[in-house]
């Protein structure tokens, strides 16, 4: 199958690179920027990072790695999105530590977890963060899932409710994204020889006006490293409709998402369809990587989403 992802950027057209920016919006709720923000929006972004323990668990004969801040039975857990790793989340950790214990997960196959052979589902990954939970003896968890990481939380509350307090959605799908055709094209590409190409184009597409130079290293270094394979079977897993469905989320939510003309004026009343305890944001002038652009905004939104609702214990 022909896609615009199979042919070399600089032949692109700007129709062409116009969709391939749309597709990244539609994947990943991105914001296509049009305009400059005003910049008292940015926020100061710092390369300090709190130091955590980095440590091992053990999923299937398969060692899944997470750094841990902190001591107490109950955490944040914080989850990446496809082809990222912890280091995504090196903004969150001084300010979030000061409140409660927060750990970072590598998924499996991704950052320096171990990258087996096997299918790289919505499931697996949700039995991953259990297994670093189990290892971290962490009896119940906030959830906090960039992109990828939601549909992965939201299959943790399904299998472990009871270890779940709360959830905090980054600009992530609570519903099925884009339709089949685009879909089907967009593996495609992943699965062909000019993949990097591919994932290139649209995650330029994904970066907003006040992502630094630096973020968009970490961002491409962690993508590039992350082996074909492993991207395939994860994104198959994430546009699987099978993982979506109208079940509820019963504990409270809340969604930061990217402003995005893709997602239509009924946005929060669809997300709200599935989680009755939602605390629903969405940011104008930012692109998909929230946490990453505002951190300092970010930071607070999810310490004040879990003042309000009393959830972990704290220090």
């Amino acid at each position: 199958m022909t896609t615009i992802f199979s042919k070399p950027f600089t032949r692109l057209t700007v129709r062409q690179f116009q969709r391939v920016t749309l597709y990244a919006t539609v994947v990943f709720f991105s914001l296509t920027m049009a305009t400059l923000v005003n910049p008292a929006l940015g926020t100061t972004h710092t390369s300090d990072r709190s130091e955590g323990e980095s440590r091992y668990a053990m999923l299937d004969g398969a060692r899944v790695h997470y750094v841990n801040y902190g001591k107490g039975s109950e955490a944040l857990i914080l989850i990446h999105g496809w082809t990222m790793n912890e280091d995504n989340w090196r903004d969150q950790f001084t300010d979030l530590v000061k409140r409660n214990r927060v750990i970072a997960i590598d998924l499996p196959g991704h950052g320096k977890s171990d990258k087996p052979q096997v299918t790289y589902s919505m499931d697996f990954f949700a039995r991953a963060v259990e297994a670093v939970m189990r290892d971290a003896k962490v009896k119940r968890a906030v959830l906090v899932g960039h992109s990828m990481g939601t549909p992965i939380a939201r299959q943790f509350y399904r299998k472990y409710p009871d270890k779940t307090l709360g959830i905090v959605i980054a600009d992530g799908p609570l519903r099925p994204f884009g339709e089949k055709a685009m879909m089907d094209a967009m593996t495609a590409s992943f699965r062909g020889p000019n993949y990097k190409d591919s994932m290139g184009q649209m995650f330029a597409g994904m970066f907003g006006p006040s992502l630094t130079a630096e973020s968009k290293e970490r961002i491409q270094a962690s993508r590039l490293s992350t082996p074909q394979y492993v991207l395939v079977s994860a994104w198959e897993s994430m546009v699987d409709p099978a993982i979506w469905g109208e079940d509820k989320v019963n504990v409270p939510v809340l969604a930061i998402m990217a402003k995005n003309p893709f997602f239509g004026p009924d946005l929060e009343q669809r997300y709200r369809e599935i989680a009755p305890k939602l605390d629903f944001r969405l940011w104008d002038g930012v692109g998909h990587f929230v946490m990453m652009e505002r951190p300092r905004e970010f930071n607070e939104a999810v310490t004040t989403f879990l003042d309000k609702n009393k959830l972990l214990s704290g220090k």
